[in-house]
């Protein structure tokens, strides 16, 4: 990490990568670009072939700020929890290897935290790179800032593209649970589920519209269902563990989603305009309501772990 003021934290950037190497070049770079003076970038790479590290073996030589890791295990939780440790900045700043960042990027992360000494956890918008392909990339668009806590209010948010924590956070719940996000047992939704057990142990999450990124992760008509499907399976075993721990907000969040997303199954088929994307994402739902239950809770720390004997 670079000498730094007082004044101005460190930050560690992280970029999680699996067997894409035709995008993590650009992502990369752009995350080199940040005005910001006081940064490092750790790359955790789960590919199964040696093509990321021979697309960033030239930039690992001539810029010190970035760090290169290989890891066999598979699971971008792992890969989070794996950069949490091998990193030392103050605060985390998080996006994927098929995003652009523009150059003040973390700049805005720095800027929203210390705007608000309570904040912990920070998401940022998640544009389409191209406005054509709009409709076919997962985004996130954050209208308006907000804060979510105990006294403002809480709602299920959050996308892994582009997110920020301090690390005190992690210090005080733990890291993300291995057995959600993609590549684990349990498919997706390691974001809900950070978000809600920071919620649950009283920190403050920032949503901010001017931490914007580029996502370049446009998906074929033939990709969603699966996508959907993952989407919901993830989000079913989310509520799911909660429930499980007694928690009856949890349960409530849970009747909300499954209500929301049924009524709006059943506005569009009212309407002839399908429906079919919800109905995939509530079977998905449901199987990852089943499926967790082929691991225990820990109740007190929030998470998943592996049955025994």
């Amino acid at each position: 990490m670079s000498s730094q003021r007082a004044e101005a934290p460190a930050v560690s950037a992280v970029i999680c990568t699996r067997n894409r190497p035709d995008k993590i070049g650009q992502a990369v770079a752009s995350v080199l670009a940040s005005d910001y003076g006081y940064f490092d970038l750790t790359v955790i790479d789960q590919s199964t072939s040696d093509a990321t590290e021979r697309v960033l073996k030239e930039v690992v030589q001539r810029d010190a700020r970035l760090r290169y890791l290989h890891v066999d295990q598979s699971g971008l939780s792992k890969a989070y929890n794996t950069a949490i440790g091998r990193t030392s900045g103050e605060i985390l700043a998080f996006t994927d290897d098929d995003c652009v960042v523009p150059s003040d990027w973390i700049t805005r992360i720095v800027e929203a935290f210390a705007a608000d000494d309570e904040s912990e956890l920070l998401y940022g918008q998640v544009v389409p790179l191209s406005d054509v392909e709009r409709n076919l990339t997962p985004r996130l668009e954050i209208p308006r800032a907000e804060r979510l806590s105990r006294s403002d209010g809480f709602k299920v948010f959050g996308m892994g593209a582009n997110f920020a924590a301090r690390r005190r956070l992690f210090s005080r719940i733990g890291g993300f649970d291995e057995i959600l996000g993609g590549g684990g047992p349990l498919k997706s939704s390691q974001d809900y589920d950070l978000a809600y057990r920071a919620y649950r142990a009283g920190s403050v999450i920032l949503l901010r519209p001017e931490v914007q990124l580029s996502h370049d992760g446009r998906r074929e008509h033939d990709d969603w269902p699966s996508l959907l499907r993952n989407y919901g399976f993830g989000d079913g075993a989310f509520y799911s563990k909660h429930v499980r721990a007694g928690d009856l907000y949890a349960l409530w969040l849970l009747v909300f989603r499954v209500t929301q997303q049924f009524a709006r199954s059943m506005w569009k088929r009212a309407r002839r305009r399908g429906g079919f994307g919800e109905r995939t994402y509530l079977q998905g739902f449901f199987c990852g309501v089943r499926d967790s239950f082929k691991f225990d809770v820990d109740r007190r720390g929030r998470l998943y772990r592996a049955r025994t004997g």
